[in-house]
């Protein structure tokens, strides 16, 4: 038996094993505060926390002065209060003003509204001591009633009043003892918040030796900024504990910082741009990256600031320059924004102003635009330098006109291109009514479709300002460049303008008020810069005044550009220069990209213009009614011949009438054409109409 247990018995076996609970390491709620704690974005957290904790000795001092000052705070308006201390001053200011009449108001008003603060504690007096003579009794009664009999042997209403009168009882001894130890910790609170630093912007989580330090902007930050502006409005305001509303709080945008502010009462935008390089110096800026500018209204201020340094680097390479082909309706990348996004500069439906100070990049801005709509295959090139330069000269095989120089003929011939282009504007204005549909614009459907000529149109001109003041075609000229501006965006026709003179006398007004997108790289004063940007622009903050010579060469301010107020972009350079040329091998693949598409480039000859018999329309749309409104005849005509006539007024149509020796005359209180008029004008000419 023991034999036989000792051979079969079973050895039992050992697992080297430890024993498991719940507390997996890790998985506990310390270990989950502990990973919170130390994840990226808790660093600023622990920052501010570590710098607070080194900073506390300093910080209960500042405690304690903010409570000490508080209760003289206090003190002053109990005493102001009291003593009518700011009826008295106005009192005391109407005696140093000589003004009687107002020193007998403010006396006045001392004795009512001391007369009245009496009648209010009588009142108040007599309520308590009424109160007293009714509540005493009745409590002395029930203080002697449960004094002498058992609750038992009370009435059961009586002895529930009596329940309820000791619970009220224990909860008002209960809320005393709470607040005795309570009450002093809120006491000292309110009298810190009253004696709080009331200088704007008064930081008490700042930490200013923080590695970003450079590039941290917050709320705080800004209001200690625009406090330090010296603008009375902004300095009364924030002496009196004014607090400013952020409508937009301090947000990351792009490469910087934005805020929007309401600004106080008598404050506006414009005020705080003029003093934009204290407020970029109160931020520990250059101008450059600090950009305050009008919001939706004038008293909101729209505030950028860049991180610093980021703006100095340039735009990099040019997207397009190695690869690719484009489309012009989708636009074309022309640089960087001060947040640092690819701008896709518009072409079709928009014209261009660019302008600057000699050497800035307002060349290359243009020679960027144009490549462009060189890698476009459907897109015609016109391009006119109206001086001795040869930054356009590598586009001449791919533009089917090219004219440089100084001479009269190159001025000639842009103005017969503008001519040109205003008869084109005709054309294709027939075009677009005789398609199904009647489409408002040229789209990049109709300007694939063989056979119609809508293909975009785009003619530059550098220098432009000999152009308009050239003294034989500048005239005409800046009259034609108006009329392609205003008409031409929705015919595909695109005119680029660029000039180192933006005055008054060198750029028509009429062109800068119309064009869609503005360029200004660094301009000399005000003038010139809303001579490309736009009236207003300067005093609204949108100013290229700021950009330095040389040192920000390539960088512009746009308005139009894109749906923003304003851009600081930037722009891409494509190299063309003694010793390297990125220009030419971009043409190179351009007119590689015409030929794949079976489209020629060929010089364009001028177009002949046919005249516009404006009698003929005139009687074509009379439509052999007696009389017209010249209204409707205005109407009629610019739906007859909308790239002609669109855009006239009744002075124009009277003034090319009186040239027929006839004009609108009065019938029914209106001004209308008289058919026999216009019949007699044709038979005059030796026309039939």
């Amino acid at each position: 038996m023991n034999d036989r247990h000792e051979r079969g018995a079973l050895e039992p076996k050992v697992f080297e094993a430890e024993i498991v609970t719940d507390d997996v390491p890790g998985s506990g709620p310390r270990s989950a505060l502990t990973k919170w704690w130390g994840a990226p974005g808790t660093a600023h957290l622990r920052a501010v926390a570590a710098y607070r904790f080194r900073k506390l000795p300093r910080d209960f001092l500042r405690l304690a002065w903010f409570v000490l000052r508080g209760h003289g705070r206090w003190m002053a308006k109990a005493w102001t209060w009291a003593t009518y201390g700011d009826l008295r001053a106005d009192a005391r200011a109407a005696r140093v003003a000589g003004d009687s009449e107002a020193r007998r108001q403010a006396q006045e008003l001392i004795r009512a509204d001391s007369k009245a603060r009496w009648g209010r504690f009588a009142i108040v007096l007599h309520r308590c001591v009424v109160s007293a003579a009714v509540v005493a009794p009745v409590g002395l009664v029930l203080w002697c009633v449960d004094s002498w009999m058992v609750r038992e042997d009370m009435w059961p209403w009586l002895a529930q009043l009596l329940n309820l009168i000791g619970t009220g009882w224990e909860v008002v001894k209960t809320v005393a003892s709470a607040l005795l130890l309570v009450g002093p910790v809120g006491w000292i609170v309110a009298a810190a918040w009253e004696g709080r630093d009331k200088e704007p912007g008064a930081s008490w989580l700042t930490r200013p030796d923080r590695d970003d330090a450079d590039s941290w902007i917050d709320e705080r930050m800004v209001s200690k900024a625009l406090g330090h502006l010296g603008i009375a409005p902004l300095n009364t305001f924030f002496k009196n504990g004014g607090e400013l509303l952020y409508s937009i709080p301090a947000r990351r945008d792009g490469n910087g910082t934005f805020v929007q502010v309401r600004l106080p009462l008598g404050t506006t935008a414009d005020m705080v741009a003029d003093r934009r390089d204290k407020l970029a110096a109160n931020l520990g800026r250059a101008k450059l990256e600090t950009w305050p500018t009008e919001g939706d209204e004038a008293g909101v201020l729209d505030l950028w600031v860049a991180d610093k340094g980021a703006l100095a680097g340039g735009a990099g390479e040019w997207p397009l320059q190695h690869d690719r082909q484009l489309d012009v309706f989708d636009g074309v990348p022309f640089g960087l924004t001060q947040r640092g996004v690819v701008v896709n500069a518009p072409l079709i439906e928009a014209n261009w102003l660019i302008g600057g100070r000699p050497g800035q990049g307002k060349s290359a801005a243009l020679r960027t635009l144009l490549l462009g709509a060189a890698l476009d295959p459907t897109a015609e090139l016109w391009i006119f330098v109206m001086g001795e330069s040869p930054d356009f000269d590598p586009f001449e095989p791919r533009a089917s006109r090219y004219r440089m120089g100084i001479d009269d003929a190159v001025a000639e011939a842009a103005v017969a291109a503008l001519e040109d282009l205003s008869t084109e504007m005709e054309r294709r204005g027939k075009v677009l009514g005789e398609q199904p549909g009647r489409p408002p614009k040229v789209s990049r459907k109709l300007a694939d479709k063989a056979g119609l000529g809508l293909h975009p149109l785009v003619c530059a001109i550098d220098e432009c300002h000999e152009l308009f003041q050239h003294p034989k075609f500048g005239k005409r000229a800046a009259e034609l460049a108006v009329r392609v501006i205003k008409r031409g965006r929705k015919y595909g026709i695109v005119l680029l303008l660029a000039t180192q003179s933006p005055t008054k006398d060198s750029i028509p007004r009429e062109v800068t008020r119309n064009v869609s997108c503005g360029v200004a790289f660094s301009v000399a004063d005000q003038i010139a810069n809303d001579g490309l940007l736009g009236a207003g622009k300067y005093r609204a903050g949108i100013r290229a005044t700021d950009l330095r010579m040389k040192t920000d060469r390539g960088t512009c301010v746009a308005v139009g550009v894109t749906d923003a107020a304003f851009e600081l972009i930037r722009t891409f350079y494509v190299p063309f220069e003694d010793e390297v040329d990125m220009v030419t091998p971009v043409i190179h693949r351009a007119l590689a990209v015409v030929r794949e598409h079976g489209r020629e480039i060929t010089s364009r000859p001028v177009i002949e213009a046919v005249p516009v018999d404006h009698l003929a329309d005139v009687a074509t749309v009379m439509r052999g009614e007696r009389r017209v409104p010249t209204r409707v005849v205005l109407a009629r005509l610019a739906e007859h011949n909308p790239a002609e006539y669109e855009g006239w007024t009744f002075s124009d149509l009277k003034a090319t009438l009186a040239q027929y020796g006839f004009g609108p005359r009065k019938s029914g209180g209106v001004q209308v054409i008289r058919a026999e008029d216009v019949g007699e004008a044709l038979s005059r000419r030796g026309g039939s109409g």
